[in-house]
């Protein structure tokens, strides 16, 4: 019976997650099904080892091998990668449930606690958020940053380079405009 409080403790938990904290704050809604596919991957075949004869050493270590080439495959932003492991941990904690009762839900609330806090427009930079594509490989920031304040009118609060691209003259970046 144990088992099946941390399955319902990390399915709340992952719905707080990705419906109460990560999309009310601006997240990208394809990452949604990333997260509840993960975190609910991560409870199936960390219950199966849970209740086997095989070590949780080598499931992590599978799950770590997973998490190296999701995160290779697209280019995510360090709060994406933090609710995409947090998503990983929710599933392991729901899944290799500990003999005392309390303990798995309990990690799961702090998780969560941290995203909440950690995520908060206080703490981060507010305002808009916008991707961008510019049709001009710039590599020097005063340049870029000048380019963008005329281009948008005003002048960015913060500027993420995803990728430059000299051979087809483009510049694709995130512009954070002021506080909310």
């Amino acid at each position: 019976m144990n088992s099946y409080l941390g399955y319902a403790a990390d399915l709340v938990a992952v719905a707080v997650m990705v419906f109460v904290l990560f999309l009310p704050r601006g997240g990208r809604r394809e990452l949604v099904v990333a997260y509840l596919a993960v975190n609910v991957g991560v409870l199936a075949v960390a219950a199966v080892l849970s209740s086997s004869g095989v070590s949780a050493g080598l499931g992590l270590g599978i799950f770590g091998v997973l998490s190296i080439i999701r995160l290779r495959s697209e280019e995510l932003s360090q709060r994406e990668v933090a609710y995409y492991f947090v998503a990983l941990a929710l599933g392991l904690l729901g899944g290799l449930a500990p003999a005392d009762s309390w303990l798995a839900p309990a990690l799961m609330v702090a998780l969560l606690a941290v995203l909440w806090i950690g995520d908060h427009q206080r703490f981060t930079i507010g305002g808009s958020r916008q991707e961008l594509v510019i049709d001009r490989a710039i590599t020097d920031r005063g340049e870029l940053a000048a380019h963008l304040e005329a281009l948008l009118g005003a002048e960015p609060a913060k500027i993420e380079v995803r990728r430059t691209d000299l051979v087809n003259d483009t510049t694709t970046l995130v512009v954070h405009g002021g506080a909310r």
